[in-house]
């Protein structure tokens, strides 16, 4: 699918965002570990709930969807051996946490994934997993799925590298629980902390036993089991900064609605990074305002929010000055190389911008529309459709079905507040 974009003047109205894509994925998985009945009010329906929902369906969870719920019987103690290969699509944080959880419930199975899956590395988190007991096997040998995991964690002290993710240190602390024997986990380079907080969060409300030192330290007690719970997901920060952005660099008043500002998830580090530029941004009674302005570029640290980096280099390009954003070396191995990528396609459109190991320096730029590679990256493709939405002439961007992976009706919400954007078929 290619997406048509068009200069757009001015947005207004209000939109509602969709739920978490985190929170989801997270409920689904312990929802499906619990003995009994559990629904998800309002989850996210995107392909990436698709593949934490079908892998747990293979373990043996009984998962019905209705149009705003997910009822799950969990398998609890009692999962299915997959007969075929578990296939997780383009979810890194789905088979990030199914990983762990075919190592605690001791599951032997073959995980694999689409094209971009296979090149995303979980070799920190494998190796962690094998210092705890298991078997795992990687197809190519790359440090990359396929692999086929066997055996059964068991406990005991592990070191783990998150530099790379914190989905490691999250798939390890729902795992770890299920294992006989209490473990010990140290983190080094822990990155995209509030992840890793959320998971934690989950923990809490599991009245799951652990202690903690910080982000560095955590001793999961063993032989412990998941309940089953009803709960509203809340609405997903990062399918937010996308309209939020949008408003705020076009002459634009916007109300997005749904999304909670005492959530942890650290995307809502969004509404601060558009402030510190000069954004008119408020908390309001029945949603966040956006008023659009003139931004003033900024140099941000955005390790705990790498997913903010492709929406971030375009406020760059419309900001006055330089923008600096740093210390994110972890986006390099998401669904594409998102520092170097969005680099290589702002410049199409003229953009003066540099990559940086860890980040990108942006400077204004007078942005024109052309031609667009979207790398089936939802967040890529999001991105640069904003971009377009500010640039002389038309732009259009490919792999736009992309977007379905986190925010399924992205262009009709867009289109909602009046951007000039369409959905068309490629013509091959």
């Amino acid at each position: 699918m290619i997406l048509n974009v068009q200069k757009t003047g001015k947005l207004s109205g209000e939109i509602i965002i969709p739920s978490s894509k985190s929170h989801t994925i997270r409920a689904v998985i312990i929802a499906s570990l619990a003995q009994g009945r559990s629904e998800l009010i309002n989850p996210l329906f995107s392909e990436d709930t698709k593949a934490a929902i079908q892998a747990c369906e293979r373990l043996g969870a009984k998962i019905e969807q209705k149009s705003d719920r997910l009822i799950i019987e969990g398998f609890g103690s009692s999962p299915d051996t997959p007969s075929e290969v578990i296939n997780m699509l383009n979810s890194g944080t789905s088979t990030n946490l199914i990983i762990g959880i075919l190592a605690g419930l001791g599951i032997a199975a073959e995980i694999t994934g689409d094209a971009s899956l296979q090149t995303r590395p979980v070799k920190s988190l494998i190796a962690a997993l094998e210092t705890l007991g298991c078997k795992i096997d990687f197809t190519e040998n790359n440090g990359c799925p396929p692999l086929k995991i066997s055996g059964r964690i068991k406990g005991g002290k592990v070191t783990i590298d998150a530099s790379k993710s914190s989905q490691y240190v999250s798939s390890l602390l729902i795992a770890c629980p299920l294992a006989e024997q209490d473990t010990e986990i140290i983190v080094e380079n822990p990155t995209e902390l509030p992840y890793i907080e959320m998971t934690v969060k989950w923990l809490d409300e599991q009245n799951i036993k652990y202690e903690r030192d910080g982000f560095n330290y955590f001793k999961i007690f063993g032989n412990q089991t998941y309940t089953s719970f009803e709960k509203l997901i809340p609405a997903d920060w990062s399918s937010a900064a996308f309209p939020i952005c949008a408003a705020a660099i076009t002459e634009s008043d916007v109300i997005i609605k749904g999304v909670d500002i005492n959530d942890v998830q650290g995307d809502k580090a969004i509404i601060e990074y558009l402030k510190d530029m000069g954004a008119d941004i408020r908390v309001e009674e029945n949603g966040i305002r956006i008023k659009g302005r003139k931004l003033q570029g900024k140099e941000l640290d955005i390790n705990a929010t790498p997913d903010a980096l492709p929406i971030l280099s375009v406020m760059g390009c419309l900001a006055e000055g330089e923008t600096k954003l740093v210390n994110v070396a972890q986006a390099r191995v998401k669904e594409t190389d998102r520092i170097k990528v969005m680099a290589d396609e702002l410049k199409k459109m003229g953009a003066l911008i540099d990559e940086l190991p860890d980040g990108l320096i942006i400077k204004k730029s007078s942005l024109k529309g052309t031609r667009l590679r979207g790398h089936h990256d939802h967040r890529v493709v999001m991105a640069l459709s904003i971009a377009a939405m500010t640039a002389e002439e038309e732009t259009l961007i490919d792999t736009a079905e992309a977007v379905s992976v986190t925010y399924p009706n992205y262009v009709q919400t867009m289109r909602k507040l009046g951007a000039k954007i369409t959905l068309i078929e490629e013509v091959q």
